[in-house]
């Protein structure tokens, strides 16, 4: 698969800055931040319509680690198949995104690693409220398919209290910079078709499964 209109990473670099650039900042019930149009839509519509099937969820959900044997990540083998997933994972891997996204967020990610996971959740998903507090510096949650719109994050003040739902747009995305306040979570709801994301971390050299990261050699470097 290749990126329609010879789309680079400096172009994608470019999208995502300026989005984030004009993001919708909230202060509750903890930081977090709203972005649209994060990448050209052509790129987009390529990560939606990746050839790679949802897995079964075989009637268990609550945790992504509950199908850790069928997730689907931006590796080595991912890029070597994939021109999108490669261009992609060097946009997130580049100097100029890893800054911008520490300068705009306040967000740890110097010599971190990348992880992109491309989720694929099918009816019955559900995901119990957590944090990301931990080994994870950096999450952004990226709506990649179309006609799901009420199927973004939950996001909530407890694990108990529910607050708040991001709208699940194609190219939009939740940001936060993970704390022990950064509850959120997917709430048991019907889903058509296949809801797709991308969720991009940058993790601590703790990160032990070595093999998810896009280039497990090259830590990123703010400048």
């Amino acid at each position: 698969m290749t990126i329609g209109a010879d789309i680079t990473a400096a172009d994608i670099a470019k999208a995502f800055i300026a989005s984030i650039e004009a993001r919708a900042s909230f202060a509750e019930p903890y930081p977090h931040h709203l972005i649209e149009q994060s990448m050209p839509a052509q790129v987009v519509h390529d990560l939606a319509h990746l050839p790679l099937a949802a897995p079964d969820l075989h009637g268990v959900s609550g945790k992504r680690e509950l199908h850790n044997d069928s997730r689907s990540y931006f590796d080595d083998e991912g890029q070597q198949r994939f021109a999108v997933v490669k261009t992609v994972a060097e946009t997130f891997q580049s100097i100029e995104v890893v800054t911008a996204i520490s300068k705009a967020f306040d967000a740890p990610i110097d010599d971190t690693f990348l992880r992109l996971e491309y989720a694929q959740d099918v009816d019955g998903f559900w995901l119990e409220p957590h944090t990301d507090l931990g080994v994870k510096k950096f999450t952004c949650l990226l709506y990649l398919s179309e006609g799901h719109e009420d199927l973004g994050t939950d996001i909530y003040r407890s694990p108990g209290e529910h607050a708040a739902r991001s709208p699940f747009l194609p190219g939009g995305a939740m940001i936060f910079v993970p704390s022990d306040r950064t509850w959120h979570g997917f709430e048991r709801r019907p889903i058509k078709g296949v809801r797709k994301s991308l969720i991009l971390n940058y993790v601590t050299h703790d990160w032990r499964a070595r093999e998810q990261l896009s280039f497990p050699q090259q830590p990123v470097r703010v400048a």
